[in-house]
């Protein structure tokens, strides 16, 4: 019988992910992955909450649960890389560099040296395997049959080997029909609310979160234009482009970013919706990430796509390699507010075959 060491996270997705792999006959263990135990002023940190919650479901489906703790390796590969971009300037994504530094590494490996054969997650994506004429088996990356829980943007990071030993039991279902399979089984979190803010932190904001760490000093809101100086803000590196809340200018026309200088401190603005700092039709990205081969040959396809944010619309492209690590991508058409810091992720069709970090 194949051991699944399933991560618990106390919401209602990995639960109704344990409860299936129980039905479907494996040997299931919950996994509890403790990777941010701190409070932050004015927000509570809910792992103690959701570490009851999923303790209870692992009782309820009757099946042993673990405790990883993983604290140490959260803050030192997730967080400071976080505190790092956002002092750089750009704006990284917490939840890409979780998946790849912690779920499915550290999780998998401590996972594998425990005994388990595969691990799980309640991720919406889903995981193709081919046998190939030479005997050999190829897994790729496929985008979850739920579109708007889709969750492949964040995991384009993992590795073809992780993706041979990973289950994702969601990716042929919808949300509803995954609230309502919890609800049938009677499960405590069936109707707990989506965890929604910082992976594993909880509901607070990045601001708020970025300050306990990152010393920042007000500085001015300079419009494009007339160099006019036109409000002051708490820090430029809380501003990305393209951003129009939280600027604090009155009156008149909505601001956008448009860019900031980080040595000065300076966030530069403006109303016009057309200007060319806005919208790009070619952009360069680095830190390249294709899942395996096949994902790397696909990337030639003529009929790529890209996803520049989670939840955004597939855009058709041309990826046009510079070197081992850096690609420069042509789109089919101008976008507006591409991110620095944020990821550029690929399809070809549904198959996710990789991306990289926008520069």
């Amino acid at each position: 019988m194949t051991k699944v060491y399933v991560g618990m996270s106390g919401g209602v997705d990995s639960s109704v992910t344990a409860a299936l792999l129980v039905e479907q006959g494996y040997d299931v263990t919950g996994v509890f992955m403790k990777n941010w135990a701190q409070d932050i002023p004015g927000f509570k940190c809910p792992w103690r909450e959701d570490l009851a919650d999923a303790k209870r479901v692992a009782v309820q489906l009757g099946i042993p649960f673990k405790i990883y703790d993983f604290q140490k390796e959260y803050k030192q590969k997730v967080v400071d890389y976080l505190i790092e971009g956002y002092e750089s300037g750009i704006t990284p994504n917490p939840d890409i560099m979780c998946n790849q530094e912690v779920k499915f590494k550290l999780f998998l490996d401590t996972a594998i040296e425990d005994g388990a054969d595969m691990i799980a997650t309640g991720h919406y994506a889903r995981v193709l395997r081919s046998r190939y004429e030479d005997g050999s088996d190829k897994f790729q990356l496929l985008q979850a049959v739920d579109q708007n829980k889709d969750q492949t943007y964040f995991l384009y990071r993992i590795t073809e080997e992780a993706l041979s030993k990973t289950l994702f039991p969601l990716g042929e279902m919808t949300k509803p029909e995954v609230r309502k399979k919890a609800k049938e089984l009677g499960l405590i979190t069936a109707e707990k609310k989506d965890s929604v803010g910082i992976c594993f932190v909880g509901e607070v904001g990045i601001k708020e979160f970025l300050q306990n760490f990152i010393e920042t000093k007000p500085g001015k809101i300079i419009e494009k234009e007339s160099g006019n100086i036109i409000g002051t803000h708490e820090g430029a590196i809380f501003y990305t482009i393209g951003q129009r809340r939280g600027l604090n200018v009155g009156g008149g026309m909505p601001y956008y970013v448009v860019g900031k200088d980080m040595s000065k401190n300076e966030v530069y603005v403006t109303t016009d919706l057309g200007d060319k700092d806005l919208w790009q039709k070619t952009f360069s990205i680095s830190n390249l990430h294709w899942i395996n081969k096949v994902s790397y040959d696909l990337k030639l396809n003529s009929d790529v796509e890209v996803r520049i944010r989670h939840g955004a619309s597939l855009i058709a492209c041309k990826i046009n390699m510079k070197n081992s690590d850096v690609a420069e991508v042509v789109l089919e058409d101008e976008i507006r507010a591409l991110t620095p810091g944020q990821s550029a992720v690929f399809y070809a069709g549904d198959i996710c075959i990789g991306g990289g970090v926008m520069l």
